[in-house]
């Protein structure tokens, strides 16, 4: 169906919106998918915090310039699948490499993340980068470390001075009245 010129500002105010606010842009040559495959990928991409959208490559070029997505205008060629990543930087590379998985029709075309464009390849190393709460996780344990350590480390010196056996004792013999 095609678009008429309040249509296409309407389509490129949102998608100017959305590339301002996202971390990262997967874009992905989609010719011969299935609608049901098209479906369940939307369906998954709501869930992930991904903005999925097929546009036109002249207003998907007019929506990206003065965002960080600028320098994708000129690769922009053939039928595109747009993937902005709203929350998460690595939530659309992960989803384009779990569908591609299965359906060899959807082949990512290129990647941009901070103003740079990347090749497809590096959809798999945005693909691989952790989530917030893993990411978050991982700083828990990092910042958890050094406490571990000393604590260790204490225990050993009282082990060593013979100290870890009265204090392990003490408790144990201290009964409720």
């Amino acid at each position: 169906m095609a678009l008429n010129l309040s249509q296409k500002q309407e389509v490129v105010a949102e998608l100017a919106e959305v590339a301002a606010k996202a971390h990262s842009l997967v874009a992905a040559e989609y010719a011969g998918t299935t609608v049901a495959q098209m479906t369940a990928m939307r369906k998954k991409a709501r869930e992930s915090g991904v903005y999925l959208r097929v546009v036109k490559n002249t207003l998907a070029s007019r929506a990206v310039a003065g965002t960080e997505f600028e320098v994708v205008k000129g690769a922009l060629v053939g039928p595109l699948l747009y993937a902005f990543s709203t929350e998460e930087p690595g939530a659309a590379g992960r989803l384009i490499k779990e569908f591609a998985k299965d359906n060899d029709k959807l082949k990512a075309k290129l990647v941009s993340v901070e103003g740079k464009l990347l090749p497809a390849s590096h959809v798999d190393v945005l693909a691989s980068l952790p989530t917030r709460e893993q990411a978050l996780a991982m700083l828990a344990r990092v910042l958890a470390e050094p406490a571990t350590m000393f604590a260790r480390v204490v225990k050993a010196v009282a082990d060593k001075q013979g100290g870890g056996e009265t204090v392990a004792e003490a408790p144990a013999e201290a009964e409720p009245a």
